[in-house]
């Protein structure tokens, strides 16, 4: 009886976590990159530089703006799980690394800086551990 129970506030608070922090990362942060077309891209993409990646500055820029919109779009209907809290996951690597090798009197550089990349990291690995719960899109 109680573990039914359980398993439904379970299913309830991984769903309301999913949109909450999908509807966040793709408001706040995606929608911004992806209709800010290749200037923008090409921009996002140069941070790479930081770490001796220097060629096709659009095209990474241009996969951050996916992973932070269509993936988090994902994220909220429970589809393409795995793929997406992975790709979010490595670009939240990038955003933390970034963060940190950036020099020590930009306001947004250290653990400071990078605080925000990290909580959203731990939270999608956990969503990658725990998969989608039960209140999601079936494609199948």
């Amino acid at each position: 009886m109680f573990s039914h129970r359980r398993d439904r506030d379970v299913d309830l608070a991984i769903f309301l976590l999913r949109v909450g922090f999908g509807f966040s990362m793709l408001i706040f942060h995606g929608y911004g990159k992806l209709i800010g077309g290749p200037e923008r891209w090409a921009k996002v993409g140069g941070s790479l530089q930081t770490f001796g990646i220097d060629f096709y500055p659009v095209f990474w820029g241009f996969m951050a703006a996916f992973a932070e919109f269509f993936c988090s779009a994902f994220i909220i209907m429970g589809i393409f799980f795995i793929p997406a809290t992975f790709l979010l996951s490595v670009n939240m690597i990038v955003a933390v690394l970034f963060h940190l090798y950036l020099p020590e009197e930009s306001p947004a550089a250290g653990w400071q800086g990078a605080s925000h990349a990290i909580e959203y990291l731990f939270v999608y690995v956990v969503l990658m551990i725990s998969g989608p719960g039960k209140y999601r899109i079936n494609l199948g």
